[in-house]
């Protein structure tokens, strides 16, 4: 369930890009693994290939650094690519995806290289109550996760709140005309490629926390933790939910991670100790690649979504 918090934070954030604006990211997990590095490099504690790597910066301050700066890395994307035509915004962000995580494994003195950077999760348990600590042993689960695991899913409702109440403002129904059809929306006089802008800037940060939640999460963080693979889970939880719909991420994540959770135990079954660990990973994602075909087939708008967002024209 942590896993399916932290994703439907990123989905979130890719559904403003995507669902309520039209763009085509194809590298949501670059903002990620921006918010992530940044959060570990500026707490204590974090230790690297070369030694001790940590700031001296609080948890929340250094998350909003985080979030500032994946909202930056949106700026900078959208100066370039947003006056074209939206499968130039699609091929870069995929190679600024890849761009930063080949970045992050050269560079070794700052980021530990292929290494990572680790132990720097204490900087969110410091923040834990001791009622949180009571309530995880009287549930007899393990305070640490227990205590992510009611952060992220806080933070999850927040952002969803947040972006209903943004959303549904007039800047919001400026996004759902530009989405609908562009060129009416700059015969109003719009400009579109600012609105543009900052859509991808918000989504952006949106997925800085989400990559926070998961280098939290995991106690580690090395550059191949932000493969290509990360973004398309995420398309897939968007999908799934429903494009444009507030609840889709959120519910398309649990859905996703409810399928893709157990099929560790079921390839084993079937593999047993006949095949490897790589033949039984290859199984898992075939097999929940399976189930999620047959959702879409049978509602191909996603759960939440509407059969109309299927017919727009993404610029």
């Amino acid at each position: 369930m942590i896993s399916a918090g932290i994703y439907a934070i990123a989905a979130l954030g890719l559904n403003v890009h995507f669902g309520f604006t039209g763009l085509l990211n194809f590298g949501h997990v670059a903002f990620m693994a921006v918010g992530a590095y940044t959060v570990v490099l500026l707490v204590p504690h974090g230790v690297g290939r070369l030694g001790e790597t940590g700031g001296n910066w609080p948890l929340i301050p250094a998350i909003l650094a985080g979030m500032a700066l994946a909202a930056l890395l949106g700026l900078l994307l959208g100066i370039p690519t947003l006056r074209l035509r939206g499968d130039y915004l699609a091929i870069v962000t995929i190679a600024v995806g890849e761009i930063l995580r080949l970045v992050a494994r050269a560079a070794e003195g700052l980021t530990g290289g292929v290494f990572g950077v680790i132990n720097f999760s204490s900087s969110l348990q410091d923040l834990r109550p001791a009622f949180i600590s009571d309530i995880a042993r009287e549930l007899r689960v393990p305070p640490a996760q227990f205590f992510i695991l009611l952060t992220t899913w806080l933070l999850v409702v927040a952002v969803w709140f947040g972006l209903r109440l943004v959303l549904r403002s007039p800047w919001g129904r400026v996004l759902k005309s530009i989405r609908e059809d562009e060129e009416a929306a700059r015969a109003l006089g719009k400009n579109i490629v600012a609105y543009k802008r900052q859509s991808l800037m918000i989504g952006g940060a949106i997925g800085g926390l989400a990559g926070a939640m998961l280098a939290m999460s995991f106690g580690a963080v090395r550059p191949d933790t932000f493969l290509p693979l990360i973004t398309f889970f995420v398309w897939a939880i968007l999908l799934i939910g429903g494009a444009g719909s507030y609840a889709g991420p959120i519910a398309g994540s649990v859905i996703f991670w409810a399928i893709l959770s157990p099929t560790d135990s079921l390839a084993g079954d079937l593999f047993g100790g006949s095949a490897g660990g790589a033949a039984v990973a290859g199984f898992r994602f075939v097999l929940a690649g399976a189930l999620i075909m047959a959702v879409m087939i049978a509602r191909p708008q996603g759960l939440f979504g509407k059969k109309e967002e299927l017919l727009l024209d993404i610029k």
